[in-house]
C-alpha cells in the first residue's frame, strides 16, 4: 500500500493537502487516501506485541510498554495505551475524509465508488472494534469533527458502538466482491468474506453464540460469499508462496522494498542472524500441544511426536532453520550450550529468556540481518471461522459429529493427530468446550489473538503475578519452572486499558475507566 502522511490525534483538526477540494480530481489520488486507511488499519508491532499480554509470550528484556501492563505497573500515560488509541483515531480520521470527499471524483462510475467507500466503512469499524475491545466506552463519530468538538465529545457506550460495528459490516457486503470475484489487481483488498468474518468475531468476543453462528454459516459450506478452505500443510499458511491462498480471508499487505516489517530480528534465533530475544515464546504455550495420540504432553516426553503446528510455530532445542541465504542451522538452547542461543536465565542476556523463538511468519525471503519482510501478516483465517463456528454451537447446546466433523476433525488431522483422536468424542459440552479452547490456543497461537480469548473467557487474570515460564534446561526442566513475574498486577477482571492521559486533559468529558481511577 501507498505510505502517505496522513491524520493527526483526534483533538487535531485535518491540515493534510488531500483534503483540500482540488485533490479530489482523479481515482488515483483517491485510491492513495484508501491506501493509507489500509495502512492505519493495523501494524506488525501490534500483531506480534498483543501476545506479550498473554500467556503465549514473554517480553523477557522489559523493553515494551505491555510488559508494565501485565507486571501492573502501566498507569495512563502508558505508551501502549496512547498508541492504541492515537493510531486508531488517526485511521478514523482518514476515513471520515474519503467518504466525505469521494463523490468529487467524477472519472469513477458510482460501482467502483461504492466499493470504495465499503473498503473504508470496513476499516473504521475495524479500528472501531480495536478500541472499544480495549477501552469499552470510546468517543463514536461518522464524520470529521472540529478542534471544538474533539475537545467536548462524550464516550459512546461498549454496547452501542458494537451495535454499529454490526450495522456497518452488514451493511457494506452488498457493495464488496468475493475473494473469486475480485480482480487480480485488488488481491489483498477488502472482501465480502472479510466482512462477515469481522462480524462474527466481534459476536464471538461478546459470546453472542447465536448470531456468530449466522455469520459463520455465510462462509462455512458455501461459496456466495467466498470460496475458503483449509491449506493442507499448515506451515504452508504462513509462507509468501501462499499470499492470498485458500484460507487467508483479511491480512496486512506488505511487499518487499515498499512496505516491509522486520519484528523478526528480535524474535529469530541469534544464530539465525537476529539481534535479540525481545518476545519469546513461553513453556506454557510449549506445553500445550499434545502428543500425536492425543494425549497430553509430559515433562520427559520431549519434542517428537507431537502437534505438528509445534514445530510449525516455535523454534526450540534441536530446530532446523532454513537461513536467508538458503543454508540450514541446527538451533540449540540447552543452558549448557556453548552457542548464542543457549538459554541463560533473566540476567540480560539477548538470548531467549524462555529457550524458545519465534518462527511463525518467518519470511526466508526477508533481508539477511536486518529482517525487513514483504511477507503479509494475516488477520483472519478460514480456520479460525471453523473454531469460531464450532464454539458458538457448542455453547449452544449443538454440537454434534457433523458439525465437529467439518470443524475440529479437518483442523487436528492437519495437525497430524492419530484419527481416534480426530473422530468425534462422545463428551459432556463442558468436555468439549475445553478441546475447542485447546485448539484455539495451538491453531492461533502467536497470532495476536490470544488475549482477547483469555478476555472473553475471564481467565486474563490467570497470567497475572503467577505465570510460570518453566524455562527449558536442555529437555528438561529447571526445579518445577521459573517465576518470571512476580510483582503486584493490575486487577484484570474488568479488562480494559487505561483511557490516555492526555486526552483525558484536552477533553474534560472523557471518563476514565475505574480499574486506572
Amino acid at each position: 500500500m501507498v505510505s502517505m502522511n496522513s491524520c493527526v490525534d483526534l483533538e487535531t483538526a485535518p491540515k493534510n493537502k488531500f483534503t483540500d477540494n482540488n485533490y479530489w480530481t482523479s481515482q488515483s489520488k483517491a485510491e492513495a487516501v484508501l491506501n493509507t486507511a489500509y495502512g492505519q488499519m493495523f501494524g506488525s508491532g501490534y500483531y506480534f506485541n498483543n501476545e506479550i499480554l498473554s500467556d503465549n509470550a514473554y517480553n523477557g528484556r522489559a523493553g515494551e510498554q505491555e510488559f508494565k501492563i501485565v507486571m501492573g505497573s502501566a498507569d495512563a500515560t502508558n505508551g501502549r495505551f496512547t498508541n492504541e488509541w492515537g493510531d486508531c483515531y488517526k485511521g478514523i480520521k482518514t476515513c471520515n475524509l474519503f467518504l466525505e470527499n469521494v463523490d468529487k471524483v467524477v472519472e469513477m462510475d458510482a460501482a467502483t465508488i461504492s466499493r470504495l467507500k465499503a473498503e473504508a466503512r470496513f476499516i473504521r469499524a475495524f479500528l472501531y472494534f480495536r478500541l472499544t475491545n480495549w477501552y469499552g466506552a470510546v468517543p463514536l463519530f461518522d464524520k470529521s469533527i472540529t478542534v471544538d468538538e474533539s475537545q467536548t465529545i462524550m464516550q459512546t457506550p461498549e454496547a452501542d458502538v458494537k451495535k454499529w460495528i454490526h450495522d456497518e459490516l452488514t451493511e457494506i457486503v452488498a457493495d464488496l466482491p468475493t475473494n473469486k470475484t475480485q480482480k487480480a489487481v485488488d488481491k489483498g483488498r477488502i472482501t465480502k468474506g472479510a466482512a462477515i468474518a469481522l462480524n462474527a468475531r466481534v459476536y464471538l468476543y461478546d459470546n453472542d453464540w447465536a448470531n456468530c453462528q449466522l455469520e459463520c454459516e455465510k462462509l462455512i459450506g458455501t461459496t456466495v460469499n467466498g470460496t475458503y478452505a483449509k491449506e493442507e500443510k499448515y506451515a504452508d499458511i504462513f509462507l509468501p508462496t501462499k499470499e492470498y491462498g485458500s484460507e487467508v480471508i483479511l491480512d496486512m499487505g506488505y511487499v518487499n522494498t515498499y512496505r516491509t516489517w522486520d519484528n523478526m530480528r528480535d524474535l529469530a534465533p541469534l544464530t539465525a542472524g537476529a539481534r535479540l530475544s525481545n518476545i519469546a515464546p513461553t513453556q506454557e504455550l510449549v506445553s500445550s500441544y499434545r502428543m500425536l495420540d492425543g494425549s497430553a504432553w509430559e515433562d520427559g516426553d520431549g519434542y517428537e511426536g507431537r502437534d505438528l503446528r509445534m514445530d510449525a510455530t516455535i523454534v526450540r532445542d534441536g530446530s532446523t532453520w532454513k537461513a536467508q541465504d538458503g543454508s540450514s542451522i541446527i538451533i540449540s538452547t540447552s543452558n549448557k550450550s556453548t552457542t548464542i542461543d543457549g538459554w541463560k536465565g533473566t540476567d540480560g542476556k539477548n538470548e531467549s529468556v524462555t529457550g524458545y523463538y519465534y518462527r511463525k511468519n518467518y519470511d526466508a525471503t526477508s533481508t539477511a540481518g536486518a529482517f525487513q519482510a514483504g511477507l503479509n501478516l494475516i488477520l483472519i483465517r478460514y480456520a479460525d471461522v471453523l473454531l469460531m463456528y464450532a464454539e458458538s454451537m457448542n455453547e449452544q447446546g449443538k454440537m454434534n459429529a457433523n458439525i465437529w466433523n467439518s470443524t475440529i476433525k479437518p483442523i487436528r488431522e492437519r495437525a497430524g493427530f492419530n484419527a481416534s483422536f480426530c473422530a468425534f468424542p462422545t463428551a459432556s459440552k463442558e468436555s468439549l468446550r475445553a478441546d475447542i479452547r485447546q485448539e484455539r490456543r495451538c491453531e492461533l497461537a502467536l497470532e495476536g489473538l490470544r488475549v482477547f480469548d483469555l478476555r472473553r473467557w475471564m481467565k486474563l487474570d490467570n497470567i497475572s503475578n503467577n505465570i510460570v515460564v518453566g524455562v527449558l534446561h536442555g529437555d528438561k526442566f529447571a526445579d518445577n519452572g521459573t517465576k518470571l513475574i512476580s510483582l503486584n498486577p493490575v486487577d484484570f477482571t474488568k479488562y480494559y486499558f487505561a483511557i490516555p492521559q492526555g486526552e483525558l486533559d484536552i477533553n474534560k468529558n472523557l471518563v476514565q475507566n475505574e480499574e486506572y481511577k
